[in-house]
């Protein structure tokens, strides 16, 4: 398990002086990942938030080898880079025991680029894929994604008379990884950086494939102060919205398990983009949420027990 002394004393892979928001989930993460990495690593990323914000011509946060490519493909890139580097290290012109990581958002993961990322687990490339997951398409526009969850106000499903905000259920991308059995799937938020970072060492020294799906507050499209995104991160997980958990040898483990389950009424009034759920004509929206989330915390705690 890693400590701040050890941490403390690494190089920075992510450096300051990016342009993103205060307050971004995404940057936090990218940090946290990269100073995880014991070995050299190789980074390619998305378009989106965490690249647009990070390689701001001529500049750059990013402290590795570092590829920008389109919105739906970073799972191929990186596929194409890993195989190079073993054709390589075959022939003797490399090595190094280098590591390789794609970031993408929910958009660039859960949507248009999840073709690209199953394949790239089919074919059982050894590459850590970590999704930040804020739950909108905040680069474009605040749009809503398939991870964007019931009820959630966005620019494509607004809040109003008619609907209260996105009616359909989010997808539980996770659990369509899991089922390409990877070398190693969890997730993961910033709130509890040592289940973060171990599950980061985790996946770099699995053989094969492995995906991370990381919470990833936004305060902009999530409408909250920006000195609350730890706090966002932690009822998340006390109130089992986004349970901490992995997927390793066909197992499930749930590693960190809230001492008291809170309603998720916690986590929504938090946030500017679930306000109108409060002042709805019925508490319908609210309920319908409250049982998909513990219909997916209760069959978690059943496949867990099994293991």
């Amino acid at each position: 398990m890693a400590t701040l002394k050890e941490l403390s004393h690494q190089e920075e892979k992510f450096v300051g002086g990016h342009r993103a928001c205060p307050g971004c989930g995404a940057t936090i993460i990218a940090r946290q990942v990269l100073l995880a990495a014991q070995q050299p690593v190789v980074v390619g990323c998305a378009t989106g938030c965490l690249e647009v914000a990070t390689t701001i011509f001529p500049y750059s946060a990013w402290n590795v080898p570092f590829i920008h490519n389109a919105f739906e493909n970073v799972a191929a890139t990186m596929s194409g880079v890993e195989t190079a580097y073993r054709a390589l290290k075959k022939k003797g012109k490399i090595n190094k025991d280098i590591r390789f990581i794609a970031f993408g958002g929910d958009g660039g993961t859960y949507d248009i680029g999840l073709q690209s990322l199953s394949g790239m687990i089919e074919r059982r490339h050894r590459v850590l894929y970590v999704c930040y997951n804020n739950e909108a398409y905040m680069n474009t526009g605040i749009q809503r994604s398939s991870a964007t969850p019931r009820g959630a106000h966005t620019t494509t499903s607004p809040a109003g008379t008619v609907i209260p905000g996105k009616i359909q259920l989010r997808k539980n991308l996770t659990e369509i990884i899991i089922a390409h059995e990877p070398a190693y799937a969890a997730q993961a938020t910033i709130g509890y950086w040592n289940d973060l970072i171990t599950k980061v060492r985790k996946a770099l020294d699995a053989d094969g494939p492995s995906f991370l799906n990381i919470y990833s507050p936004c305060r902009l499209g999530w409408a909250y102060a920006p000195e609350m995104t730890v706090k966002v991160t932690k009822i998340a997980v006390e109130t089992c919205i986004w349970p901490l958990y992995e997927y390793q040898d066909g197992k499930y483990r749930i590693t960190v398990k809230p001492k008291e389950k809170k309603p998720i009424t916690e986590f929504l009034k938090l946030q500017g983009r679930f306000g109108h759920l409060f002042k709805w004509r019925d508490d319908l929206p609210i309920k319908e949420f409250q049982a998909e989330v513990d219909r997916i915390w209760e069959r978690l705690l059943k496949r867990s027990q099994a293991d």
